[in-house]
């Protein structure tokens, strides 16, 4: 087991200086006068609850109005998505395919009547149903596509941090990966992924490489697929969208397990394909993104080596670990102390909510370690199910978000 701990052990230096090159912003982004016209698209599947405080806050958004309009793809609704959506002023498109099913179908569906509207658009800026919008989002995405960009993400913050200890842990979640993993990339030079919501994409790539994202995980096979044919992704951390948390455990857990599934497919699908062209052209950008791809059998390995560290530890002797003797024993506390850390910090530099801290120390932890079940559960699993909804009930305005702030 030597070598592979030598491979982690190299894993853990390299998520150590990316995360660390999160705790500035390098990069700053000129300030362009609004001239990209974007077609705000939203898929909502029977979202009655939540639908329509989005269409409201993204009818408010600061932007001019003649430069986008809100799309809503009532998908397989059975309820009022499609009348509440419409009331507020958005377009509505009623899609019926209980064969196709999920956010990618419905996504490739409605882009191909997009691409035939009269009126043509520079990009597209997708959002999930239960999303709250700063108002000047459109505004940064702006900024970000006047400088070149194809592909942005922005930064997913959350709607229901304080709800309950699920929610503000998978909000700190979010918070940590939002600077230590895509503004560090960011900053880096390296490619973002795209986390599903508050996504823009230029209308021209969509063209140019079609959509084609269909598996659990439909944003990060985007990214790849884009990455792969040139187009980078980048991150703009001032365009901020809020996205509603599970409240409970079995919640974020069936979530979590659906997201897991999508990222088992795509390293089974792309892992040896980006590790090759990355070698092959000695390109960075490659293979940081095959360091994403190989997540799931990262997180099975770490999950293998924790179990045997507690055997060794309480039990039995059964393997030499090597960590402490090819790092000093102070730098490696350095780093595992760091990964407590790492709520503090974002909280503190993005001025998040600090109710929550409260959750750091134990309920926080409990969450991340309990991917590793997950992971492991998906990777031996069939990774093409059916697609399964997730129930939105935190009916707010943007308004309530930032009086809890």
């Amino acid at each position: 087991m030597i070598p592979a701990q030598v491979i982690l052990s190299l894993v853990a230096v390299y998520f150590f200086i990316l995360g660390m090159s999160g705790l500035a912003q390098f990069r700053t982004p000129k300030v362009h006068a609004p001239q990209k016209r974007f077609a705000l698209v939203v898929p909502a599947h029977n979202e009655e609850t939540v639908i329509g405080p989005l269409v409201d806050n993204l009818m408010a958004l600061t932007y001019p109005k003649e430069l986008y309009d809100v799309f809503v793809i009532a998908d397989n609704s059975n309820d009022g998505t499609a009348a509440a959506a419409r009331n507020r002023g958005a377009t509505v498109f009623e899609r019926f395919d209980t064969t196709l099913r999920g956010k990618g179908y419905a996504l490739e569906w409605f882009f191909a009547k997009l691409f035939n509207m009269p009126k043509k658009y520079d990009a597209v800026v997708v959002f999930d149903a239960d999303n709250l919008v700063d108002p000047q989002f459109l505004n940064h995405m702006n900024n970000r596509l006047c400088d070149g960009a194809k592909i942005v993400q922005g930064y997913i913050d959350a709607k229901n941090p304080h709800d309950t200890w699920v929610s503000a842990a998978f909000a700190m979640a979010f918070w940590v990966a939002n600077r230590m993993l895509q503004l560090a990339r960011y900053n880096l030079g390296l490619s973002n992924y795209l986390g599903g919501t508050g996504m823009a994409i230029s209308v021209d790539v969509l063209k140019e490489i079609g959509w084609g994202a269909t598996s659990l995980t439909e944003d990060l096979e985007f990214s790849l697929k884009a990455l792969l044919l040139g187009h980078k992704t980048t991150w703009a951390h001032e365009a901020v969208v809020y996205d509603e948390k599970p409240l409970t455990f079995k919640q974020a857990w069936n979530q979590r397990k659906r997201w897991a599934l999508g990222h088992v497919e795509l390293f089974r699908t792309y892992s040896l394909e980006f590790i090759k062209e990355g070698i092959k052209k000695r390109d960075l950008v490659l293979l940081d993104a095959a360091m994403v791809i190989l997540q799931p059998l990262l997180v099975i390995c770490m999950g293998i080596f924790s179990v045997l560290g507690l055997i060794d530890s309480f039990f039995v002797d059964i393997y030499t670990s090597i960590f402490k003797y090819i790092w000093p024993p102070l730098l490696w506390e350095l780093v595992s102390t760091l990964q407590i850390i790492y709520p503090f910090l974002v909280i503190w530099l993005d001025n998040l909510p600090k109710r929550i801290v409260k959750w750091v120390f134990f309920h926080y932890p409990a969450f991340v370690y309990s991917w590793i079940p997950i992971v492991f559960i998906s990777f031996f699993s069939k990774t093409r199910v059916s697609w399964s909804h997730t129930i939105h009930t935190r009916n707010i305005s943007y308004a309530d978000i930032m009086r809890q702030r």
